[in-house]
């Protein structure tokens, strides 16, 4: 399981409706960039499709939600340990898997408008079903030809015309693939063709057998180098099952579609976790692997809620039959009610004794625990909860979002961000109310205090003390602390709160220590 939606598993496909993006994501996506949370990847160049660059503010929030994750599920735990693998691992890890054999997506597109996508993430429609339809005839002017036409076979119409006039389903592998050594594939494609008139099937088999050759892949999923270490890390730890491989990485798909900002991309980063539980005939004290199954399940829902995204806007969506993968006994979604529907956040997924045994096959080497005290060898079922840091940042991005009418008596309101503290890119920003009278000296001694005890701190000196605050609120600086004429006097400061923005006085002394309690 994954971000981006576990291979060989078949996905629930969207009902017909809109594709505007709702104006609420165009002012998060604008609020990013004039902040510094997401750029467009080669900007200067275009832009790259589906490819993002995290800002400063970004980069910090990743970081933190990064952070969370680790804290809640290895250093807040015995049982699971955390490994760092290599991107490139062994192409037979994917031969293992099926990876290479069925990680693919049904490809298809719209004869009409030419639009490509996924089929199984095409709006259904009922075989026969006479639908209508307007396609673009003249792109100087727009005009639009409306049409009619009978739903084929597929059972699916274009989500942006809305034509159920499709191709057929092309298969379309998801993983990156290039070449490790020094022998260049071109060169060796070429000593293979020279001299040969090949075409059809042996042309693609002596390709295929080129590139092949030298061919490596950039991981699809980090799952997998935590079931090939596995007698790795239980031999070196002395784990016994229930125990957990934890994992954060980069993960690459080469995906048909791409779509709502960061939420779907080519390249994105996980925060996986295998755990290893007895199977049931090995399971003591009623904790079988559908209880942790259950227990893992409660603890991804309740994490998401501990760090302030509202529990209506959460739910835990079990999979049908039809939707599970061959191998898997259970599995559901941690789902976010984005703005443009309900999608998944992070997946739990009951793994069976799949993976071990695949490798084992595959590797002929013996991937099992030996239990001493019932004295028998096994395979470990696996729970997987599988969260994506990048979805994971996007919906704490879009749940803090907020828009505020002005207050009684004034014309200005605000947007704010109200990020959880911990996970807040700056947690505490020092002001001088003006620049002069030593405010700015003061202000800086206790932004190095805070720097100096690890909290993120930040300076801002420009604009008046209102848009500095407002700057902050879209930040989702949860705390300001203003330096003015009465610090010189006795030792105060102000200290604002972002969302209710009441303000107090505390001594410049206990700065550092009433933000550190607030953060806690």
């Amino acid at each position: 399981m994954s971000e981006q939606g576990e291979q060989g598993k078949p996905k629930k496909a969207k009902e017909a409706k809109a594709s505007a993006e709702p104006e609420i994501m165009e002012k998060i996506v604008s609020l990013c960039k004039q902040r510094g949370f997401v750029f467009q990847s080669s900007e200067i160049y275009g832009g790259l499709k589906s490819c993002y660059d995290y800002g400063p503010l970004g980069a910090e929030l990743k970081r933190n939600v990064k952070a969370e994750w680790w804290r809640a599920m290895v250093h807040g735990r015995e049982d699971i340990v955390g490994i760092d693998a290599s991107i490139i691992m062994h192409p037979n890890v994917w031969r293992a898997s099926g990876h290479l054999a069925g990680f693919s997506d049904p490809l298809v597109d719209c004869k009409d408008c030419k639009e490509r996508g996924r089929a199984d993430k095409w709006p259904t429609v009922p075989e026969g079903t006479e639908v209508e339809y307007k396609v673009i005839v003249d792109h100087q002017t727009g005009k639009k030809e409306t049409r009619k036409g009978a739903v084929g076979k597929l059972g699916i119409v274009c989500p942006n015309c809305g034509s159920p006039n499709t191709s057929d389903i092309r298969r379309f592998n998801l993983m990156f693939r290039t070449s490790l050594g020094s022998i260049d594939p071109i060169e060796n494609i070429a000593a293979r063709l020279d001299g040969k008139a090949l075409s059809g099937d042996e042309l693609r088999r002596v390709l295929s057998d080129a590139v092949n050759e030298t061919a490596v892949y950039l991981r699809p999923e980090t799952a997998q180098a935590m079931f090939t270490n596995f007698l790795n890390v239980q031999t070196t730890m002395r784990l016994k099952p229930p125990f957990g491989i934890a994992q954060q990485g980069k993960s690459f798909r080469n995906e048909v579609t791409i779509e709502h900002f960061t939420f779907r991309s080519c390249e994105f980063e996980q925060m996986e976790m295998e755990y290893f539980v007895p199977p049931p005939q090995y399971a003591e004290g009623g904790k079988d692997d559908m209880y942790w199954f259950n227990y893992w399940c409660q603890e991804r829902l309740s994490w998401y809620i501990s760090l302030g995204l509202r529990k209506e806007k959460l739910r835990l969506r079990p999979h049908s039959a039809d939707e599970l993968a061959h191998y898997a006994k259970a599995c559901s979604d941690v789902e976010y009610e984005y703005p443009w529907g309900w999608g998944e956040l992070e997946g739990i997924a009951h793994r069976s004794d799949f993976d071990l045994k695949q490798h084992e096959k595959h590797s002929s080497k013996k991937l099992t625990y030996f239990d001493p005290q019932k004295n028998a060898h096994y395979h470990p079922y696996v729970i997987e909860p599988a969260a994506g840091a990048d979805r994971a940042a996007l919906a704490f991005l879009i749940d803090a979002y907020a828009e505020e009418p002005p207050p009684p008596g004034t014309k200005e309101g605000r947007t704010v961000l109200r990020l959880h503290p911990r996970l807040a890119p700056i947690k505490v920003a020092v002001f001088p109310l003006v620049k002069k009278e030593g405010m700015p000296d003061t202000a800086r001694k206790i932004v190095a205090e805070f720097w100096k005890h690890q909290v993120n701190a930040s300076y801002d000196e420009k604009d008046t003390i209102g848009r500095r605050y407002r700057r902050q609120d879209e930040c989702g600086t949860p705390y300001c602390i203003t330096v003015d004429g009465q610090t010189a006097q006795d030792g105060s400061v102000t200290i604002r709160e972002r969302d209710s923005m009441k303000q107090e006085r505390i001594q410049v002394a206990d700065a550092v220590g009433v933000v550190k309690k607030r953060l806690a």
